[in-house]
């Protein structure tokens, strides 16, 4: 796999020789990385109005002193950091199912030590991808969004009676302006959402 612009894999784990294990392996495939030897110490930084900005990923252990992964985990939902930081525990054979269960709750996956190296990398690209795929969608509605918050009252009502399917004849007569009036809003906002038909205007507001 070509190596991910930007990308970034996060490292919480409070065991130095997993740390410096995972950093080393990630080096070897052009994965770039940050280790924090404590979910306290992750939180400090995701805690702080934390963005993210490129395909990243968490690899966290479920079982470290003090705060633990799973409670990290809630954190990450709270913080509304997931699907665009997508997280894969690391977990001992008597945490498989606790691992499980936060997986059903919104985990990428989860990785039982001893694991393959192999089989660790792809799931992180995978991971990756994943988080590429929600940033790029999260930025196009954010785009939309801006566009829709850039029409007049007027243009929104006739946007809202176009997207309902009634003729400009019928718009005009519901909104007592002439045909003419509603053909100018019309075109505006077909501009200004970056639609050409009706129905694709509908389909945008569709997916916001």
């Amino acid at each position: 796999m070509e190596p991910i612009p930007n990308a970034t894999v996060y490292i919480v784990d409070d065991d130095t020789s997993v740390r410096d294990a995972l950093a080393w392996l990630l080096r070897s495939r052009r994965l770039p990385s940050e280790t924090f030897d404590s979910a306290e110490a992750f939180d400090a930084l995701v805690s702080r109005q934390f963005e993210v900005q490129s395909p990243s990923c968490v690899l966290l252990d479920v079982r470290m002193a003090g705060l633990s992964g799973l409670a990290m985990f809630e954190k990450l939902i709270a913080y509304g950091l997931l699907p665009t930081l997508p997280v894969i525990f690391l977990t001992g054979h008597a945490d498989v199912p606790t691992a499980v269960d936060a997986v059903k709750r919104g985990a990428f996956d989860f990785c039982e030590k001893p694991f393959s190296d192999n089989a660790l990398v792809d799931r992180i690209e995978q991971a990756l991808g994943h988080s590429g795929t929600a940033l790029a969608q999260h930025s196009e509605s954010t785009s939309r969004q801006a566009r829709l918050d850039d029409l007049t009252d007027r243009e929104r009502a006739v946007m809202r009676l176009v997207v309902g399917g009634l003729p400009n004849k019928l718009v005009a007569d519901q909104l007592d302006i002439s045909v003419r009036t509603v053909e100018v809003h019309r075109a505006r906002v077909f501009d200004k959402m970056g639609v050409k038909s009706a129905v694709e205007l509908a389909n945008l507001l569709r997916n916001l």
